[in-house]
């Protein structure tokens, strides 16, 4: 059985969707794309037949592709005002029973019921480890056995209207929903590394309009909060400065100038017009001290926010996000920094730019959380499986709720 996962991100400036395969433990990129958003303002949607539109043109865009109908989703949300608590569970099990993915769900489910917020639902849990009678610190407990077995989890919950608006608008395109995740999530699933599960630090995601803070402790998502600025500041800069539109503005962003000034050179140089119909010669050093400037000071207001978030030291700062993606990046990253600054790079052939982080870590995260559960899952049917095969070879919370459609997929319900 072929095991295929779809994840889509709604952000502000792009919709992304990602598809990719699972095979001997090795992800597979098997399509993704990318379009501009509309009816989306900070991670949240503001007008639904806009938002509606952006997302049916990115899925045809990988179906396309793929030569079938996506059909099932992984969803991230935006992590504005979300919680993080600590909860337990215990169970009692009988001495001859080895421990499987039921018995774990059934643990995760305890530990969970046990904490409400109003106004707020269960977005994930995660697992910090087990106790299986004296033994502690085991992270997966399946095939042992014992008398009793105890959890420590986090539980993250999140505004009933994120989690509806992203849910709803979804299914009103013809997609069903088969998880939901926080961008934050994805951001560390996409990159990190056995080093960094082990430390304490902090995941940065420079989106378009904010930026993401997310402080994790050995491999476990905390504490998070927001920034509101992003690349769109960057754009502005430039197009206030040069009197350039928007659109002229990114180009020069995205094409041109460099995150660092020290290898941009004064004589390479563009011209376009400005608003007024002139023409405007721009040079590379200078654009690129502008987007320099920008870009250093939404790192200076994101160590605030991890000093904000935890009063120790943390081992490293991880960066994502599409403006991440900028050359020379890791250069005023380590600047603002120090040594402690880490540039995210998605290790997924044809996929570099990190404006994917977040929608490919899902995914990542989303497998994680079958294997615990001990759960064999695909998002396509054995038609499309034969038919995907057939292009791949021609082209080298209850259950009527819309939540408990959500995570029935993962509670057995």
């Amino acid at each position: 059985m072929k095991h295929v996962y779809t994840s889509i991100d709604i952000g502000s400036d792009t919709v992304k969707v990602v598809v990719c395969e699972l095979y001997q433990n090795k992800l597979n990129l098997l399509a993704a794309s990318s379009v501009k958003s509309k009816g989306i303002k900070k991670g949240l949607i503001t007008d639904v037949y806009e938002a509606s539109e952006s997302v049916k043109k990115a899925c045809n865009e990988v179906e396309q592709m793929l030569g079938i109908q996506i059909k099932q989703v992984i969803a991230s949300i935006p992590g504005y005002q979300a919680d993080f608590v600590m909860v337990q569970g215990t169970t009692n099990l009988n001495r001859e029973e080895i421990i499987d993915g039921q018995v774990v769900t059934e643990l995760l489910q305890t530990a969970m019921k046990e904490k409400t917020i109003p106004g707020k639902e269960m977005v994930t849990v995660i697992p910090i480890d087990f106790t299986l009678d004296e033994k502690s610190g085991i992270k997966d407990p399946k095939g042992m056995q014992g008398n009793i077995l105890s959890v420590r989890a986090v539980l993250v919950m999140s505004p009933k209207k994120n989690i509806y608006s992203v849910v709803s608008l979804l299914e009103n395109v013809g997609l069903e929903v088969v998880d939901i995740s926080l961008n934050s999530l994805g951001d560390f699933y996409s990159t990190s590394d056995r080093e960094i599960k082990e430390q304490v630090g902090a995941v940065v995601n420079i989106g378009y309009e904010t930026t993401s803070v997310a402080l994790y402790n050995k491999g476990i998502l905390v504490k998070n909060s927001m920034i509101s600025m992003g690349g769109k500041n960057i754009d502005n800069d430039l197009a206030y400065i040069y009197k350039l539109n928007i659109e002229d503005a990114i180009k020069v962003k995205e094409r041109f100038a460099l995150a660092h000034k020290s290898y941009a050179s004064v004589n390479d140089t563009i011209e376009l017009m400005d608003k007024t119909e002139e023409k405007v010669k721009i040079n590379q050093l200078e654009a690129s001290e502008i987007v320099m400037s920008r870009i250093e000071e939404i790192l200076v207001l994101a160590r605030k926010e991890i000093n904000i978030l935890t009063k120790r030291e943390v081992d490293y700062i991880l960066i994502t996000g599409g403006t991440s993606s900028m050359s020379n990046f890791s250069l005023i990253a380590e600047d603002v920094l120090g040594k402690i600054a880490m540039v995210g790079n998605i290790r997924l052939v044809g996929l570099r730019n990190n404006k994917f982080a977040s929608a490919v870590g899902n995914i990542a995260y989303f497998i994680n959380k079958l294997k615990l559960k001990g759960i064999d899952y695909t998002m396509i049917s054995k038609t499309d499986m034969e038919e995907l095969s057939s292009t791949k070879k021609s082209s080298i919370i209850s259950n009527e709720s819309m939540l408990g459609k959500v995570f029935g997929y993962f509670f057995n319900e």
